[in-house]
């Protein structure tokens, strides 16, 4: 097989090289065909791979880089201050062909300005989405978009957003899968303009397995393999459901409590519980995909740990893989041709 490469930005997120570095070196050994380079302070990055005894590690390399992108940092400013940043650099290493993805836990903000400047839209996009997958009822996940890098869209960007989800998805399922819109309501009379336009839009098109508005409890119900949306409602349902699902695992483990009898009593009668309890876990979700440019950028949660990082850098390896650019611009292309004529 042949090998990938995948560029991080080992500075970005609330923890760094603390937790970028591990991941690392986790996801070179669940990877033998993959290559990292890790962008950040040399000194920092040194000793992190120095206390995992992986200084010298064949399949792992360092750019130093002289600044970081803070969290706070406007897009604005990263566009103009990016030169010698882990991230800037990260990304360059994509544009020139040195890396064909790249991975970070930064400013989301900034990684969705400097992308677009540095990598450039695909043909016939308008605005790169942040995808990601879900759990649902099902035995497939479900894929959000836009969750964030879009506050506001028209209905030609939602159309859009259907178009590249459903690329992404299908080569999961193999299939073309079943595409809705998130609505305030099922029926057909509910909505904003934007999301009614957009609805007739997806109706009209034959490469879009268009099923119709799903209701924010439907997320997880498994009645769409795609649900696209504003980045503003996106971002804050997405949120929310974690919130709900740390909740709720949260009140289980203070349920159970430290008592050790009460765990493995609790544990014997609830496994199947506790292994869905699992898959609620945001952090098996972690790698958001930004969708519509001319090259791969996943962004990871910045709180993310080891584990999560981790997933983030292996939705990239996926990604390059099935070569999920070139298969969204051959779909765009065919869509465009088809509502032309």
């Amino acid at each position: 097989m042949m090998g990938l490469t995948v560029a991080l930005d080992a500075m970005g997120g609330d923890f760094g090289p603390q937790v970028t570095v591990p991941a690392a070196v986790q996801a070179l050994l669940h990877s033998p065909e993959l290559k990292l380079i890790l962008f950040g302070d040399l000194s920092a990055i040194t000793a992190q791979l120095t206390l995992l005894n992986k200084l010298n590690h064949p399949r792992l390399s360092i750019v130093h880089c002289d600044s970081v992108i803070a969290n706070e940092t406007r897009p604005s400013q990263a566009l103009r201050h990016s030169k010698g940043s882990s991230m800037r650099m990260a990304l360059d290493a994509v544009a020139s062909g040195q890396a064909d993805a790249c991975v970070s836990a930064g400013n989301t903000g900034a990684l969705m300005a400097l992308s677009r400047y540095v990598l450039k839209q695909l043909p016939g996009v308008e605005r790169p989405a942040l995808i990601s997958a879900i759990p649902n009822r099902g035995e497939h996940p479900t894929w959000l978009l836009d969750l964030g890098a879009n506050v506001s869209c028209d209905a030609d960007t939602l159309f859009q957003f259907a178009v590249m989800g459903s690329v992404l998805a299908e080569q999961s399922l193999g299939e073309k899968p079943r595409v809705a819109l998130l609505n305030i309501g099922e029926e057909e009379i509910k909505g904003n303009d934007l999301v009614k336009r957009c609805a007739e839009m997806l109706i009209q098109s034959p490469d879009i397995n268009y099923v119709g508005y799903v209701e924010g409890h439907q997320l997880y119900s498994d009645k769409a393999d795609v649900i696209v949306c504003d980045g503003f409602v996106g971002n804050v349902s997405l949120k929310t459901s974690e919130g709900v699902a740390n909740l709720f695992i949260e009140r289980i483990k203070h349920a159970i409590g430290r008592n050790p009898i009460r765990r493995i009593i609790a544990k014997w009668l609830f496994s199947e519980l506790f292994d869905g309890l699992q898959q609620l876990n945001p952090d098996q979700y972690n790698g958001a995909s930004l969708l519509g440019l001319r090259g791969i950028v996943v962004k990871s949660h910045g709180s993310a740990d080891t584990v999560a990082f981790a997933n983030a850098i292996s939705e990239a390896v996926y990604e390059v893989k099935r070569q999920i650019p070139n298969k969204i611009s051959d779909r765009l292309e065919e869509v465009l041709l088809e509502r032309h004529y």
